[in-house]
């Protein structure tokens, strides 16, 4: 085939291609049609077979996410070793972590006052207190590992970001002689990127098997008995997702939020089907570096480490939206210092939840600090992943938000990236691959140059 012809069948085949974050909506399509009609007409094989395959996609995710953290923060605090403004760039994400919890909480408190969602629901039968509760010794004694084989084994992310921090910060310290190990880490970082690539280009059919099977296996109907508390939940959450964080993005940041969901769109589709916080960190943390432009080292940090701890929609709006629910249900008044007690394990314990699947562990948490019935989370388990839902939704948001409007404060944003047309996300150039045209990623024009001390 003559070189003419090639290039011809290239251009052709790409105007043809299927964008990727289209492929995800089509996915998401196709998976409520299958849910329903696994569900209305009872194909329990259809429903058999979407779960199988959902939960094939996430264990995918899963094998790779705990190498992926612990590479990326190695990689990323060595990259930062020579830095004047790493420690600064650390406090700055904490405190907007902090910050975007108390306003997501306070929101939660607000909507729960306002509609009293557990007024007028009567216990028809003695619900049961979950076997797996959370507690503050727990969760300080839960950061440090007591095998680090399990930490990975189990993908427990808090504590693989805390040994990922010692090594790294040692690796810093040691200077010359960490370097082979450092080389070691690069290579097995740019290995596991590309073997996630392969991953992420599956996407579109785990999309359609998740949220198939939620559809199949939940449906919507178990939202009647808890209407007024099931709509709390979402409102609460799509006003963060939809009202805090776009002005915050263009009051502080000072970018557009309309190109930011553009942009981030994949990402929270893809936490709202899959529940999973940590399953979604892969694509969120491409979509910050390769469409948001925060800078590569920075966010190798900031989104493994926000996966972990900055939970708006599991740890600030469903525990005291929740907190509010069962503490009308059992008839126990709460005063202004309960309240405030709410905001203050939000905010400090949101590394409770560890970025897995659902929120008990967190609202335990807070209903034991409170004294309220811990019975009262089995009232809601029921209902727990269409919650689950926007919940992880707005986690991922959240974990977005923050490296763009710190990045921005630090010039560590590449507006000109930001601004661009969205970059094809499954283009294999930007994630530890060749590209498909067989040349590497291009650096950016204009990219901020970190500060050496």
């Amino acid at each position: 085939m003559s070189a003419t012809a090639e290039a011809n069948d290239t251009k052709q085949r790409k105007r043809f291609k299927i964008p990727f974050a289209w492929q995800l909506l089509i996915g998401l399509a196709l998976g409520l049609v299958l849910g329903f009609a696994a569900r209305e007409w009872s194909v329990a094989w259809l429903g058999t077979t979407l779960e199988t395959i959902g939960t094939l996609f996430v264990q995918l995710l899963f094998l790779i996410v705990p190498f992926l953290v612990f590479t990326a923060i190695v990689a990323s605090i060595a990259n930062l070793r020579n830095l004047a403004n790493a420690g600064r760039l650390v406090a700055k994400t904490l405190g907007w972590f902090a910050l975007t919890s108390a306003i997501a909480v306070g929101i939660g408190l607000a909507i729960g006052l306002t509609t009293n969602p557990g007024e007028g629901v009567t216990l028809t039968s003695p619900a049961a207190a979950p076997e797996t509760t959370g507690s503050w010794t727990d969760f300080l004694t839960g950061i440090i590992p007591t095998n680090v084989v399990d930490a990975f084994v189990n993908v427990n992310v808090l504590q693989i970001v805390f040994v990922a921090i010692v090594v790294g910060a040692a690796a810093a310290k040691l200077g010359p002689k960490a370097e082979p190990f450092l080389k070691f880490n690069e290579s097995a970082l740019a290995l596991i990127q590309k073997a996630l690539w392969w991953v992420i280009r599956l996407a579109p059919i785990g999309t359609a098997a998740l949220i198939g099977n939620a559809v199949f296996a939940y449906g919507w109907d178990l939202l009647e008995p808890l209407a007024v508390f099931s709509i709390d939940i979402y409102v609460g959450a799509l006003i963060v997702m939809l009202v805090v964080y776009p002005v915050l993005l263009r009051l502080v940041a000072k970018v557009s939020p309309v190109q930011f969901f553009r942009k981030a769109w994949p990402a929270i589709q893809f936490a709202f089907v899959s529940r999973s916080s940590v399953g979604t960190l892969p694509l969120a943390q491409r979509i910050v570096t390769d469409r948001l432009g925060v800078d590569r080292n920075y966010a190798s940090f900031a989104s493994p480490f926000g996966a972990t701890t900055k939970m708006d929609g599991c740890a600030a709006i469903y525990p005291a939206i929740a907190a509010i629910f069962v503490a009308q249900v059992y008839n126990v008044p709460l005063g202004v210092q309960d309240y405030l007690l709410i905001a203050f394990v939000s905010v400090i314990g949101s590394a409770a939840t560890a970025g897995l699947t659902g929120a008990t562990v967190m609202l335990t948490l807070t209903l034991s600090t409170l004294g309220l019935p811990l019975e009262g989370v089995g009232l809601l388990l029921a209902i727990d992943p269409i919650m689950d839902m926007i919940r992880t939704a707005t986690n991922v948001t959240g974990q977005m938000v923050v490296p763009v409007i710190v990045a921005k404060s630090e010039k560590l944003l590449d507006r000109e990236v930001y601004d661009a047309k969205p970059v094809p996300l499954d283009a294999e150039s930007a994630f530890g691959g060749t590209g498909s045209e067989g040349s590497e990623e291009p650096p950016r024009k204009g990219e901020p140059a970190l500060q050496p001390a």
